[in-house]
């Protein structure tokens, strides 16, 4: 579990102003965080993970070495819930790479998408998912790692704020990866209005798991636009229209006491918008 006192913000991935400033490898990038005043990363696997390990452990050693706190995002075609099972076992497999991939870059957690329920009842979906999860225990019940859980943007995909917490019920070694971003997308917006409607989340995750996992919650923001099936793309902060806003949750966040890890996914501005979520927690604690 993260051991950090206070939220701690950072990217998810590499913002275009990284690459704008010249640098090409992520190497680079923990010395640029710190620079840009963050102390988080969260490594994109989502197409794959295509780094050998003596890359990944180089920047593992450069993160410890500035002290940036370390997050994975697995390959987006792990489907927990697939309908055809080879496929839905072979996410196992990912699962156990992306652990070994997390372990040499000094991750605490990986996070997972949970799956469709497109073709297939709720119901069945969330049973396919327990499923292959529980059966990862099997193979990977010994990590250290955190297995997060993500809440998902679109209508037909599993990952309800409620589907996640019954998913973690499985083990302690899962945790939920609440996307503030998706939940209000996958709701037609207008999902957190004020400061209450962010501190619920925290509350719903401490009644159902423990008080430590709001505590130490691992999040994703940014402004995601959206349609009547939910989620379409990822925006900036520049955004007026379709939110959420920070703000709220940055009160919410103070008044919870909590400190969970906020990675940013803004189209190109991650740092930026990572940057800028900082400020207003400072503002509201009234630093």
């Amino acid at each position: 579990m993260n051991t950090v006192t206070h939220p701690t913000f950072g990217p998810g991935g590499n913002s275009e102003s990284f690459y704008n400033e010249g640098l090409k490898s992520t190497l680079q990038a923990p010395a640029w965080l710190v620079k840009k005043g963050l102390d988080a990363y969260e490594y994109q696997a989502g197409n794959g993970l295509t780094a050998g390990e003596t890359t990944l452990r180089k920047i593992g050693e450069e993160a410890k070495k500035h002290g940036i706190l370390m997050s994975l995002h697995t390959p987006y075609f792990i489907s927990l819930s697939g309908i055809e099972e080879e496929k839905r076992l072979k996410s196992i497999d990912y699962i156990s790479r992306s652990l070994h991939a997390a372990d040499c870059l000094g991750a605490d957690t990986i996070v997972i998408h949970t799956g469709s329920a497109a073709k297939i009842t709720r119901e069945e979906a969330m049973a396919l998912a327990a499923d292959t999860l529980t059966k990862n225990l099997e193979v990977n019940g010994n990590t250290t790692i955190r297995m997060g859980l993500e809440t998902m943007g679109k209508i037909n995909q599993l990952g309800t704020l409620d589907e996640v917490l019954t998913l973690c019920k499985l083990s302690p070694l899962y945790c939920p990866v609440v996307d503030f971003g998706h939940l209000n997308a996958r709701n037609i917006g207008g999902y957190f209005p004020d400061c209450d409607s962010y501190r619920a989340v925290f509350d719903q995750i401490g009644t159902t798991l423990g008080d430590e996992y709001a505590y130490n919650l691992h999040c994703h923001f940014s402004k995601i636009e959206y349609t009547k099936a939910g989620e379409k793309k990822h925006l900036t902060f520049e955004d007026t229209v379709y939110g959420p806003t920070f703000e709220p949750l940055a009160e919410a966040i103070v008044r919870e006491g909590v400190a969970p890890r906020i990675i940013c996914e803004s189209a190109g501005t991650m740092a930026e918008d990572a940057f800028a979520m900082k400020q207003m927690w400072l503002v509201a604690k009234g630093a």
